[in-house]
């Protein structure tokens, strides 16, 4: 077994000038990006492409199958539109389908704090069943784990999935390539709104729902429908903003969006506003862009274009003209949100 490094000597991050990284709530901004690339993806290398994606592609056994694993810390555990059982299916099943995969097998793990009342527990399994069901998948095998009073926040979910690949398409950033059209599903900035607006307490004019929701059979159209798809990115914790600033990077390219086309609810707007967030950072569980081939521009709301392959950025035209850059911000605008 090997000694694993003295962090203050080896460590490809240099923590001295990065000591809050390991304490930032993780997953949309530039930091934890930081952490990721120096610590993990240099910890644990991989010769395959695909290291910005949703989930591992590998060949078993004569079949093209996708792995993922993902953990659930969301507060609180319930919320509007959702709960943290359907959502840790959800968020599974939904890497999964970015990687073209059609889901097939899921395993749950539960970090249960101690007192967590027997109904809650029933309540959230209950949910991850009816969502896996409704999917058609089987969560097949799992464990448990009890932690101490105060040291759970009730309960912790990691699952990971496994699904089949049954097509010829890559699909994955290293496919994006300029002329691409971006396609979004739906509007953005539901699910960071509606568990922020239930945590804190707050009450706008309208209730904000999370768009949690199952992805794969939406995935599973655009390929029988024939559609060139190139990449495939759920906008999840940081938003359409940063999913698009990550494939930008991963791929040297230019992207360039339309404000204009973006959907934004009156109620996201809103609370937007109220709350000082920017509904493009904003964390989504239902939502997905996908690059296409041109051609393919009208089969979903067209937000922009993949314009050239001489730098990596990411920007946005204005209702009025104007171009603003999009990046990543330093931190995560709504911690514990998934």
């Amino acid at each position: 077994m090997s000694t694993p490094p003295d962090i203050a000597l080896n460590c490809p991050l240099p923590i001295a000038e990065y000591p809050h990284v390991l304490l930032a709530h993780g997953g949309g901004g530039r930091l934890m990006h930081q952490l990721i690339d120096r610590v993990f993806l240099s910890a644990f290398p991989s010769e395959r492409p695909g290291r910005r994606h949703d989930g591992a592609v590998t060949q078993f056994g004569g079949a093209k199958l996708a792995f993922t694993t993902d953990s659930y810390v969301v507060e609180p555990l319930f919320f509007p539109g959702g709960d943290i059982g359907s959502l840790s299916v959800h968020g599974t099943l939904n890497d999964l389908a970015m990687c073209g995969a059609r889901p097939l097998l899921l395993s749950a793990g539960f970090i249960i704090e101690e007192g967590l009342a027997m109904e809650t527990l029933w309540r959230i399994v209950s949910s991850m069943q009816n969502a896996a069901s409704q999917a058609g998948v089987r969560i097949v095998t799992g464990d448990t784990k009890v932690v101490d009073r105060n040291k759970g926040d009730g309960v912790y979910i990691n699952t990971a999935g496994i699904g089949i690949i049954e097509h010829e398409l890559a699909i994955m950033p290293e496919s994006v390539r300029p002329g691409d059209a971006i396609l979004l599903n739906g509007d953005v900035g539901r699910h960071g709104i509606a568990v922020m607006s239930e945590r804190e307490g707050l009450s706008f004019e309208t209730t904000t729902e999370s768009d949690s929701a199952d992805l794969s059979g939406l995935v599973a159209q655009l390929l029988d429908a024939g559609i060139a798809v190139h990449c495939l990115r759920d906008l999840t914790r940081g938003g359409l903003a940063t999913a698009l600033v990550e494939i930008a990077e991963a791929v040297s390219v230019q992207i360039t969006l339309d404000e204009r086309s973006i959907p934004v609810t009156d109620g996201v707007r809103g609370a937007c506003e109220i709350l000082g967030l920017d509904p493009l950072y904003v964390a989504n569980e239902g939502r997905l862009v996908a690059f296409v081939d041109p051609a393919d521009a009208d089969r979903a709301i067209l937000i922009g274009h993949v314009t050239d392959d001489t730098s990596p950025i990411v920007t946005m035209t204005s209702p009025i003209g104007t171009s603003r850059m999009i990046d990543m911000m330093s931190g995560e605008q709504l911690p514990r949100i998934c």
